[in-house]
């Protein structure tokens, strides 16, 4: 063979040996790009998912041009009632600061808002001063339930009377409105009934409800203080039992014991021989209330309640039989200084505020137990059970105060 054929040969070998690797280096090189794919594309599914997360869809809020929106303050914002007065002022546009310690309150009630422009949370204790610039404050912080309340009792003394001292201090230097989440239990175990504005009250006060009944009795006072002296302008609501969704599992208030104890098949426990009475409120109704006297001209207390007065006999019944529930109702000693009677004279509410409650009591209950079941099953997948807190506070337990 003459060396050209050779050449020829060898130059054609080559040739199909840069061809086949070259095909080869291809088929591999897309393989490689092909698994590349198949491990990247879930990746990219998840980062989209994130990015759907990130740009959140918040409730639908009414736009307010500048001189009708407000920069609005609720202390205790992120609890039950707070939360609730939250997406209201939200909703209708306003710019909205929630400040809560936490003790009862929860993010999980208030984080459908967090990263909304017109939003801000502040974890701070009111018994601490703040320094914010606002036109109106809600001051709601306060533990509301017997258990918390009296769980120690002095934060509670402090919470209610330095805590309003600095929400009013607040209101002086940047000449802010406050209203002031004042209660029913003023009134002590009334010896008038319905209770008006104008009864004084029956309270002991230096019984186990004193720490709550008093600090607001003097948070009051402290109100028309700073009005008479300092020209703030203050509101006082006289808030009667409320219940709705968002209440603690296991606050130890009637309405959630009894939900929670129906629920989950225990019997419905009833201090005292079940005569008491209570009139309950839904907590939208309450809300609408606030915000009606915020708005409004009146400055001196009003009571905000629902007039149908029940006793803890019948809404234990009641309760049971929403539920479809078998639970026995269990009798046990009466709490001390339980009020026997509650029920709110709202005339006033009705003539100077034009409000009053709409929400019918059943309505409103199946909201709570709808609430409350969901909130079962979500615990139940967490392996969490809560129970109800009894309504006596535990003896010889440390505090920090």
């Amino acid at each position: 063979m003459s060396l050209y054929k050779v050449s020829a040969v060898w130059g054609n070998f080559v040739n199909m040996s840069f061809l086949l690797n070259r095909s080869i280096q291809e088929n591999g090189e897309l393989k490689i790009e092909s698994k590349i794919e198949e491990i990247v594309e879930p990746l990219r599914e998840k980062i989209r998912d994130l990015e759907k997360s990130f740009t959140q869809k918040y409730p639908p809020v009414k736009f307010l041009s500048e001189k009708d929106r407000k920069r609005i303050l609720i202390t205790g914002g992120a609890g039950f009632v707070g939360s609730h007065l939250t997406d209201k002022l939200m909703m209708d546009g306003h710019e909205v600061t929630v400040v809560d310690n936490f003790f009862t309150g929860r993010k999980r009630n208030v984080e459908h808002w967090i990263g909304h422009e017109n939003f801000e949370l502040i974890n701070h204790d009111v018994v601490e001063p703040l320094y914010i610039e606002v036109d109106q404050i809600y001051h709601l912080a306060s533990p509301a339930s017997p258990p918390n309340y009296m769980y120690n009792p002095i934060k509670t003394l402090k919470t209610n009377t330095i805590g309003t001292l600095n929400m009013l201090g607040l209101a002086k230097r940047v000449g802010a409105r406050l209203l002031l989440a004042s209660t029913s239990e003023v009134y002590g175990d009334p010896e008038v009934h319905p209770q008006s504005e104008d009864y004084w009250g029956h309270v002991n006060p230096i019984g186990p409800r004193a720490c709550y009944d008093e600090g607001k009795r003097v948070a009051e006072t402290m109100c028309y203080a700073y009005m008479k002296q300092e020209g703030v302008e203050v509101r006082v609501a006289r808030i009667f039992n409320t219940f709705g969704p968002r209440m603690h599992m296991n606050d130890g208030r009637v309405v959630s014991n009894f939900i929670l104890q129906a629920l989950q098949g225990e019997p419905l426990t009833v201090y005292g021989s079940g005569s008491q009475t209570r009139a309950f409120q839904y907590v939208s109704d309450l809300v609408n209330g606030l915000v009606a006297l915020m708005n409004s001209n009146v400055s001196s207390p009003v009571n905000l309640g629902n007039p149908e007065e029940h006793t803890i006999l019948e809404f234990a019944q009641l309760i049971k039989n929403l539920v479809g529930s078998g639970s026995e109702i269990q009798f046990l000693s009466e709490a001390q200084d339980d009020p026997q009677k509650r029920k709110p004279d709202i005339k006033k509410a009705k003539l100077m505020l034009g409000w009053e409650p709409v929400v019918p009591l059943e309505e409103g209950l199946n909201k709570a137990i709808h609430y409350f079941r969901k909130e079962l099953e979500y615990q139940a997948n967490n392996q969490y059970i809560p129970k109800p807190k009894p309504a006596r506070v535990k003896k010889g337990r440390t505090r920090h105060n």
